[in-house]
C-alpha cells in the first residue's frame, strides 16, 4: 500500500468507536492501489460525544468524505446538512459526502451493498416470492428497503422483541410481523431468508431456527460475515439451499462511497476478498 500522502492527496476515512476492527481501510486500500489512485483512507476513533465536531472538521481538513460504523450512524441523521431518500428510510446514514461547498450529505450504502451482493452471489433470486426477515434493529431496515426498492411485495419480519418489528411497518405497506416463536413456520413458502441480527457472530449464540419448512430452492443470506459461514449457512448449505455470506454485502457498500470519494466504481472480485479476509 502506499505511504506517501502528498498535498494533492484525496483523504478519506472511517468513524467509529471503536474502529480498530474495521476492515474499510482495507478494503478501501486495496482499491486505491489496484487503481493507481492519489488517496488515502484512515481510520478515524471518534467519540459518540465528538462526533458533531469530528463531522464538521471534514471540509476544514480537506476530506473528501468519511464512512461511519457503530455508534454514528444514526446520530448522523441530525448533524448533516443533507440526508439523501435512501438514508432517511433506512434510518442511519453510514457515509458523509464533503460537498464543494463545505456543507455534508449524509447517505446509506448499506442497501445497495446488501442487494447487490445478493444478486452477484445469488443470481437466479427472484422478487416475486415472499421473503422472510430475522431481526428488526439498523441492519434490518437498510434490507428491507433494498427489498422493497427491488420490488418484493411481501416481507415477513420477526424478532425476539415484537415491537421493535412493528415500528419496521413504517418502511412497507405489506410487511408482516410475527411472533419470534412463529419464526420457524415463517420460512413456508419464503424464497429468501435473510438473517440480520448478530446470532452467529462471534462471541455470540447460533440463530435458533428450524429449516424444515424452507423451500430447498430458497436463498438464505446471513449478513454476519465473521465467522464467513455462520451455523444457519451451514445448515442450509447442507440441506442444498443456495447462501450468500456477510462479506459481499461489507465490499459492496463500499462501492459507492469509493466512486464519491476518489471518482471510480470500483469492483468486487475473488481477489478482493482474499485480501480483506486476510487482513
Amino acid at each position: 500500500m502506499k505511504s506517501a500522502i502528498r498535498g494533492t492527496t484525496r483523504i478519506a476515512g472511517v468513524m467509529g468507536w471503536p474502529v480498530k476492527h474495521s476492515r474499510s481501510p482495507q478494503l478501501h486500500g486495496y482499491w486505491l492501489d489496484q487503481y493507481g489512485i492519489d488517496g488515502a483512507y484512515v481510520p478515524l476513533p471518534v467519540e459518540p460525544e465528538k462526533i458533531a465536531t469530528a463531522l464538521r472538521a471534514l471540509p476544514a481538513l480537506g476530506f473528501a468524505g468519511a464512512n461511519l460504523t457503530v455508534p454514528h450512524k444514526t446520530l448522523a441523521l441530525s448533524l448533516v446538512d443533507r440526508v439523501a431518500p435512501v438514508a432517511r428510510r433506512a434510518g442511519a446514514v453510514n457515509t458523509v459526502i464533503v460537498a464543494s461547498d463545505g456543507t455534508l450529505e449524509g447517505r446509506n450504502t448499506d442497501a445497495f451493498g446488501f442487494l447487490a451482493a445478493l444478486q452477484q452471489s445469488a443470481p437466479d433470486w427472484k422478487a416475486e416470492r415472499p421473503v422472510t426477515i430475522i431481526g428488526a434493529g439498523g441492519a434490518s431496515r437498510a434490507v428491507i428497503v433494498a427489498l422493497i426498492d427491488a420490488g418484493v411485495s411481501e416481507i415477513r419480519v420477526t424478532n425476539r422483541t415484537r415491537a421493535r418489528a412493528e415500528a419496521l411497518a413504517e418502511l412497507a405497506p405489506g410487511l408482516r410481523v410475527l411472533d419470534w416463536d412463529k419464526r420457524h413456520a415463517a420460512l413456508e413458502g419464503a424464497g429468501l431468508l435473510v438473517n440480520t441480527t448478530t446470532l452467529g457472530m462471534g462471541g455470540q449464540p447460533p440463530l435458533d431456527l428450524d429449516l424444515k419448512a424452507l423451500p430447498a430452492d430458497a436463498v438464505v443470506n446471513d449478513i454476519v460475515y465473521s465467522p464467513l459461514e455462520t451455523t444457519l449457512l451451514a445448515a442450509a448449505r447442507t440441506r442444498g439451499n443456495p447462501v450468500v455470506d456477510g462479506l459481499g454485502m461489507l465490499l459492496h457498500q463500499g462501492r459507492p462511497a469509493f466512486h464519491a470519494f476518489f471518482g471510480i466504481d470500483p469492483a468486487v472480485t475473488p481477489a478482493l476478498r482474499t485480501h480483506v479476509l486476510g487482513t
